[in-house]
């Protein structure tokens, strides 16, 4: 019996739990909606001020292709998606 213990101990270490972890604790929600009126556009430290503005984030990231980006999920990042030549593609919270 003295055997399973350890083991029993790694598996619950390992279980996974319910509730996920809480990212972004600002209280802000950002919302996508509402910023097709910028895809296209550069890229800028300007737009990227209106965006943010616009959609309740407080934190943002550019995100260009081929970049790797982390899972983590943060309610009150906007993701500007930009193409090779520097022009908004999307906007995604998270």
């Amino acid at each position: 019996m003295m055997r399973l213990l350890p083991i029993a101990l790694l598996l619950g270490a390992c279980a996974a739990t319910s509730t996920p972890p809480t990212v972004g604790g600002s209280g802000h929600v950002c919302k996508a909606e509402g910023l097709d009126d910028l895809i296209g556009k550069p890229g800028s430290s300007d737009l990227a001020a209106e965006a943010l503005k616009r959609s309740g984030a407080t934190t943002l990231r550019w995100i260009q292709p081929g970049t790797m980006v982390t899972m983590d999920f943060r309610q009150d990042r906007l993701d500007i998606h930009l193409d090779n030549d520097n022009a908004i593609t999307k906007f995604t919270c998270g």
